[in-house]
């Protein structure tokens, strides 16, 4: 890599970083309330790979 594209993606990185640590008030209530939904529906497809599994008596039980 050359040095103007290390600079670039030094300043890119840079950026980044100061953009996501201002994240505060609505915008990370939204962020975690985001998390909370993957999460549950994260257990729900395992819940119903679980009952699928039990249904067709599967050996191994995990999803």
């Amino acid at each position: 890599m050359n040095n103007l594209t290390k600079l670039s993606t030094l300043l890119l990185a840079l950026t980044s970083m100061v953009a996501l640590s201002a994240c505060d008030g609505e915008a990370e209530e939204a962020g975690e309330k985001i998390d909370n939904v993957a999460t549950d529906v994260g257990n729900a497809v395992e819940d119903a790979c679980e009952k699928v599994k039990e249904g067709v008596k599967a050996e191994d039980q995990d999803c």
